[in-house]
Formats: C-alpha cells, sequence, structure tokens
C-alpha cells in the first residue's frame, strides 16, 4: 500500500492562488441558488396560455436538458475519482461543486416539468444523434476512466464532457432556449434558472479548458488527441441540431434553425482555439490563468 502524504499539513498547504482553487471559491460564492426557491407561478400561467406547438417546442427542449443534466449527474464520478487518485486536491475540491451543481441542475428542470404538470415519458424527444452523444459516447467515455487513468483517456473524458457537452450543446441549446423565452416575454421561472446554470456552467466548462490545457502542457502529443476528437464530435452538433429542429423547420415561437446552427459551430471553433493557446505554454502560465481569459461568468 502506497505510503500517503497529506498536503495540507505540510509546507505545500493548498495551492490558493492556482485556477481551480480560485474556481472553488467562485463556486462557494455564487454557485449556492436553490432551484426550490424559484417560484414557477406565472410560468404555469404562460404554460397554459401556450398551444399545443409551442407546449411541444418548449418540451423538446427541456426533454432534452432534463435527461442530459441527469447523464453529467451520473457521469461524473469517475473523472473526480481519477482526479483524486493523482492526488490533484484543489482539483478535487472544484470538482464536489461541479458535481452538486449538476445535481441542483437536474432538480431543476424537474421542477419546471412539475410546474407545468408533465409527467409522461418524454424520451421520444431524444432524438437518434442526442441517443447517439448521451446514451453511448458521453458514458463510454466516463466510466473509460473506471480502468484506465491514462492522460489521453482523462482527455477523451473531458473533451466529450467539458467541450461538447457542456461547451457546444449545452451552450447552444441554452442560447435558443433564452432567446424563444426572452422574446416572446414568458416563464421569468424558467429564465431565472437558465440565468443560473449559464453561470454554473461557464465554471464547469472552465475548468474543463484548464484541464486540457494542463494535460497538453504536460504530455505534448495529447493536443492532436484532443483536436482529432472534437473533429470527430463536431458533425454530431450539427446533426442533433438539425433534428432537434425538425431538419429545419422555424419553431413555432418563430426561432430560425440557421442562427442555433452558427452559435454551435461558433462555439465549437471557439472551444479549439482556447485549447490550441496551451502549446508552448509553461505549466505555471495554466495554473495562474485568468478566469476571464477563459469565458468564466
Amino acid at each position: 500500500m502506497q505510503t500517503r502524504t497529506m498536503s495540507t499539513t505540510s509546507s505545500r498547504g493548498l495551492l490558493e492562488d492556482s485556477f481551480p482553487y480560485r474556481l472553488y471559491q467562485k463556486a462557494k460564492r455564487v454557485g449556492t441558488w436553490n432551484p426550490a426557491d424559484i417560484d414557477f407561478s406565472e410560468d404555469q400561467k404562460d404554460w397554459q396560455k401556450l398551444n399545443t406547438d409551442q407546449q411541444q417546442d418548449i418540451l423538446r427542449v427541456i426533454s432534452q436538458f432534463q435527461a442530459g443534466e441527469e447523464a453529467v449527474t451520473l457521469d461524473l464520478l469517475p473523472l473526480m475519482m481519477a482526479v483524486a487518485k493523482e492526488g490533484r486536491l484543489e482539483e478535487e475540491m472544484f470538482l464536489t461543486t461541479f458535481l452538486f451543481e449538476e445535481a441542483k441542475h437536474t432538480e431543476f428542470f424537474r421542477r419546471v416539468l412539475n410546474a407545468f404538470g408533465e409527467k409522461g415519458d418524454l424520451s421520444h424527444f431524444h432524438t437518434p444523434a442526442y441517443r447517439k452523444v448521451f446514451y453511448e459516447i458521453l458514458p463510454g467515455a466516463m466510466s473509460r476512466l473506471e480502468t484506465d487513468q491514462s492522460p489521453e483517456a482523462i482527455a477523451g473524458a473531458s473533451v466529450v464532457y467539458n467541450m461538447f457537452v457542456e461547451g457546444v450543446l449545452a451552450e447552444t441549446g441554452y442560447f435558443f432556449l433564452y432567446q424563444m423565452l426572452k422574446k416572446s416575454g414568458i416563464m421569468p421561472g424558467l429564465l431565472e434558472g437558465v440565468g443560473h446554470l449559464k453561470r454554473d456552467e461557464s465554471r464547469h466548462i472552465g475548468y474543463g479548458t484548464f484541464l486540457l490545457q494542463r494535460l497538453i502542457c504536460e504530455h505534448p502529443p495529447i493536443y492532436e488527441v484532443v483536436m482529432a476528437k472534437m473533429g470527430e464530435l463536431g458533425p454530431l452538433a450539427i446533426q442533433l441540431i438539425h433534428e432537434s429542429n425538425l431538419d429545419g423547420e422555424v419553431s413555432s415561437f418563430g426561432g430560425n434553425p440557421e442562427e442555433s446552427l452558427n452559435f454551435a459551430q461558433k462555439q465549437l471553433a471557439i472551444r479549439m482555439e482556447v485549447l490550441a493557446r496551451a502549446k508552448g505554454k509553461k505549466i505555471e502560465e495554466i495554473y495562474s490563468i485568468s478566469e476571464s481569459e477563459i469565458g468564466v461568468l
């Protein structure tokens, strides 16, 4: 059995200026919102005023968010264990807030559905591309870490989870939902919650960016692995958007699917460009990166 060394009672202490520790502190300050405190009374009234097509469009989006948040809650633990095994205490400390927040997101969308009185099976809204990502690719990449904690496996998991599922798909979905509700002037409770989620997710994506930049800095060949994986996942984002928007049909709220498609492609390009900045950097630069530099709200 390997002898354990305690960091916090050694000369090392805690790396209080490091990016993951700063994320941990920020999560404690601004991530403590409670889904149970959000008032959905106006949302219930708005829901009753919508026509059937509008209700179906909202349910399509909410059902994908609901299942997606459940999936990322279930699938995060292997990454936390891999990080813990490496003794990266500050990262693990942040990841405890990460998992807590994913659980809250799962609760939030279920409360939204309950407010609408929707108790039935919504899995018919999960399209083939959606199922490919959330039923196969995500759990596969994360469960691999249970037996393989290599840099390549950790990088692959973070690309799928942080860069693609959160950084491209979730960000695009939030953009579409927020625009739809804001333009229509409806559902203030749902809008309030989405605002909280966007801030939470910015920290999650920020950590994933840090993690991948650290891995690229420590193992330069990882960069090509990361870029190849991003390129492989990109077409699935386009396919999922087409399927979710009924192959280009304008939504009942007047939303143009081209906006979502352009937004997703922009997010993909941003993620790849930010990761490319890690090449040639020193590890000290990765740990001292600012929150604003990688878009943490």
